[in-house]
């Protein structure tokens, strides 16, 4: 695994470090002497590209797994509004986007927290917006 020196990259390779930290359940004195004794250093921050991949490396072979955030799945909802979720659904796969930007938009749009728990109008105003998303990020057109 080749790392760059962009911000991007970096902000990853940590949030990664910091979640392999986690999952392998290590106290902060263990960590910070795995950080030292791999990475050079004894905060995460200090770390350099070539310190990250070592202790990345490292985190690996002591059992960290990446695992990609799941898409989600879809809600149970009444039989009158199962069409509604239907056409949210293809929207939502149409633009590779999961379950959960559904669940912001409702609770942007409407305060609440489930795209399931909203009336028929409501999901039709979701569809909307998908609509309009769709919309944008679709290539212009030029009429020849």
């Amino acid at each position: 695994m080749t790392f760059t020196d962009s911000a991007a990259s970096r902000k990853a390779d940590l949030a990664k470090i910091h979640i392999a930290k986690k999952q392998l359940g290590l106290d902060d004195d263990t960590y910070r002497a795995m950080l030292q004794a791999h990475g050079g250093t004894s905060s995460s921050k200090d770390l350099t590209s070539a310190g990250a991949a070592r202790v990345l490396a490292h985190l690996r072979r002591a059992g960290f797994k990446a695992t990609a955030p799941s898409k989600g799945r879809r809600p149970s909802t009444t039989a009158d509004r199962s069409a509604l979720l239907g056409k949210i659904e293809a929207q939502l796969a149409d633009a590779g986007r999961p379950w959960s930007y559904a669940d912001s938009m409702a609770n942007r749009m409407f305060k609440v927290d489930k795209v399931s728990w909203l009336d028929a109008e409501q999901m039709g105003k979701i569809i909307a917006a998908l609509s309009y998303d769709a919309q944008r990020r679709s290539p212009v057109k030029t009429g020849e």
